[in-house]
């Protein structure tokens, strides 16, 4: 079936068309115009529509990288439906370096936004109105916030009808059906029907290459599964990511220098330790942090000062922990390259 035109930022797009249109932003101060490029990759032929985004958060790099590797990719040339990606959301936070805008707010915290807002509500609401409305399926590619790196990992609301299957199909070990949040994108995706992907790998204002590999691989597994594009064959995998509801973030209990002993993607028993905090004078023993409950680290905090009551460790319970870590191996194996 023969796809229809699409009007994205007032300009109107005909099948089989690949095109950036500028979406109008705040102008800087200094009266210097800014626009967020948008690419729309409408296909020829009918199908699913997907929007890929980045940097929601400004400071947050890996999901441009993954979506510039994307648009490398060959299969996009004869995409079936519409891919619509924004490297740069928050273009404002990503000059400054920064998660927010310049206001102080949180773009992810303004959503579903409105037109005569603050900066961030007016911003949410032009992504809203000119690309989430207009398909059917999301990711919205982040990474851990300052200070802190995530394994990959997809956090959806599984309530949204299709979400379940589109986690599934990106192909990372844990799924974290996640509670959501006011004023996220996730929150107004879901209440508009759209099934949403949070993806989450690596760290703020740094690439991690594994983090990015996985996100490209899994975004075109996505887009394989919804018919888009169709991907080489390859071998299905014997295992099932591992849904859990329980993530909990693991604080010092004391005040101190940290020294790490388990790394993300690594799988924790309850009681073992995760972590050892020495006083930098010298003067008191040293303490200890352990899991609470079995489970695998989805984050950590890099930053070896901790005051107490500081999150540390950011442990998802699993109970299956001889599956999940065969599970993580084998994709590890699959993105390196090491796979036999």
């Amino acid at each position: 079936m023969k796809n229809q035109s699409i009007t994205i930022a007032g300009e109107t797009l005909r099948p089989g068309t690949m095109k950036t249109v500028i979406l109008p932003s705040s102008d800087l101060y200094t009266q210097t115009k800014l626009g967020i490029p948008i690419h729309v990759f409408h296909g020829k032929k009918a199908g699913a529509k997907l929007f890929v985004i980045s940097a929601i958060h400004g400071d947050e790099l890996n999901g441009i990288e993954i979506i510039r590797r994307l648009h490398l990719h060959h299969s996009l040339r004869h995409v079936r439906g519409t891919l619509i990606t924004i490297p740069v959301v928050n273009i404002h936070g990503f000059l400054l370096h920064s998660r927010y805008l310049p206001d102080r707010r949180d773009l992810n915290r303004s959503f579903p936004g409105s037109k005569t807002g603050s900066m961030a509500s007016r911003l949410a609401h032009l992504l809203i109105d000119e690309v989430v409305s207009k398909c059917e399926y999301g990711i919205d590619l982040h990474t851990g916030s300052h200070g802190r790196i995530n394994m990959p990992q997809i956090r959806s609301n599984l309530d949204t009808p299709g979400a379940t299957a589109l986690a599934r199909a990106f192909e990372v070990p844990v799924i974290l059906d996640a509670k959501l949040r006011d004023g996220s994108l996730r929150e107004a995706a879901s209440a508009m029907g759209i099934p949403l992907l949070v993806y989450e790998g690596g760290e703020s204002l740094r690439y991690n290459e594994l983090s990015i590999r996985a996100g490209v691989r899994g975004t075109l597994k996505v887009m394989d599964y919804l018919d888009m594009i169709t991907l080489p064959y390859h071998k299905r995998s014997h295992h099932k990511p591992v849904i859990t509801q329980t993530a909990r973030w693991i604080r010092a209990h004391a005040s101190g220098l940290i020294q790490p002993v388990k790394e993300i993607t690594e799988v924790v028993k309850k009681n073992e330790i995760l972590a050892i905090i020495h006083d930098p004078f010298l003067m008191n023993e040293d303490q200890v942090i352990k899991a609470p409950f079995h489970g695998i680290v989805i984050g950590r905090s890099n930053i070896p000062l901790a005051n107490s009551g500081d999150a540390i460790y950011n442990i998802a319970s699993i109970k299956k922990l001889k599956h999940v870590r065969a599970y993580i191996e084998e994709v590890h194996d699959e993105i390196t390259g090491n796979d036999e």
